[in-house]
């Protein structure tokens, strides 16, 4: 997997009702605009830093017409997470459909339903996403 910091929206941020990450995506929308086309799928990789402590989480992918995701706000994909798969070192994936964003500024929103979560996430092409690696035992003996 690899994250490339200028991609980076969020780096361990801590989240509670309706929170936004840190950091947006400029996309710079100018007629025509630049919009997710048919090549390589993107979307946006989330790791759970610190483990959610109430209940579940939803995860939204959004854009927004300000960089500080506060207004005009679009949501393009949602996930909602239970929160036994809020522990720490879980990772998701999001995809951002073709064809958005629509809006200039392109981030997450995450909201737990009491509680706090901590989260980093980035932007990235769906090859380049991945689980982390497990190590298996040996399968010889010495």
């Amino acid at each position: 997997m690899f994250l490339d910091a200028l991609t980076l929206v969020s780096d361990a941020q801590a989240f509670g009702a309706a929170g936004v990450s840190t950091s947006s995506i400029d996309c710079t929308l100018t007629t025509p605009g630049r919009q997710v086309g048919t090549g390589e799928p993107i979307g946006f990789g989330v790791q759970i830093d610190v483990a959610g402590t109430v209940a579940a989480s939803l995860i939204e992918v959004i854009s927004a017409t300000d960089a500080a995701l506060t207004a005009g706000i679009l949501v393009h994909t949602s996930r909602t997470i239970p929160l036994a798969e809020t522990v720490a070192g879980a990772l998701f994936f999001l995809t951002v459909p073709m064809g958005t964003p629509t809006q200039r500024y392109l981030g997450i929103r995450i909201t737990t339903a009491g509680g706090t979560i901590t989260a980093t996430a980035w932007l990235t092409a769906t090859d380049m996403f991945s689980i982390p690696p497990r190590s298996y035992p040996k399968n010889y003996v010495v």
